[in-house]
């Protein structure tokens, strides 16, 4: 799993609240199990005018001009911010890979679904939680100036804005340590692995007749 540190970046407007993994992933690309690939169909249908799924390619589809992810003001963004609840609905675990595998490397929102908040540190993206007139500001800097940059300080668990501002936000201490030391479960688990290896060789010892 990626390091996340200090990050600065565009920001990508996503003005809607509740917004659910469906909507995040279709339920039709969730026949693929690997974790990449899944960008093109970030908020599909939203994003495009013609219905897709994994065999079609979306280079031959119609992009939505209203749509923010078509509007190039925004392109490059690593920061997608929206309202409230956001990640609601089911647990898929796809909806983190979408966003992933298009770029963004944090959501900002008021509030995230539990499940939707766990897994994106599972898999390194982070999600800030502001206070609602927190959020508004930024939306209301971006709509000012989409090309500004803003920075989020994971270490300091701050957000800075152009204007010099920082909102500061709350973050999990055990979340907070395996983001900037990029530890996924796997990765904690391999910190472990003298201690697995060593309590292998005991029982391999006492229970030999398990090994053969």
């Amino acid at each position: 799993m990626r390091a996340f540190t200090v990050l600065t970046s565009k920001v990508m407007p996503l003005d809607r609240p509740n917004v659910d993994t469906d909507a995040i992933i279709p339920k039709q690309y969730l026949k693929s199990i690997r974790r990449t690939g899944f960008g093109p169909f970030l908020f599909d249908d939203w994003r495009y005018l013609d219905p897709g799924t994994l065999e079609v390619d979306p280079a031959t589809r119609r992009p939505n001009p209203d749509f923010v992810l078509n509007d190039p003001k925004h392109a490059g963004a690593q920061i997608l911010i929206a309202r409230e609840n956001f990640g609601c609905g089911s647990s898929r675990e796809h909806a983190v890979w979408a966003l992933d595998d298009y770029g963004f490397r944090a959501v900002i929102a008021p509030s995230f679904a539990d499940i939707f908040f766990s897994n994106c540190f599972k898999n390194g993206l982070l999600p800030v939680v502001l206070k609602a007139d927190e959020v508004q500001a930024i939306f209301e800097g971006v709509a000012s100036d989409p090309g500004k940059q803003f920075t989020i300080d994971l270490p300091a668990q701050e957000l800075r804005l152009p204007c010099g501002k920082a909102f500061k936000f709350e973050i999990n201490p055990h979340h907070k340590h395996n983001m900037v030391n990029g530890l996924d479960e796997i990765g904690l688990t391999l910190q472990q692995a003298d201690v697995i290896r060593a309590y292998e060789a005991r029982r391999a010892q006492q229970a030999p007749w398990l090994f053969n």
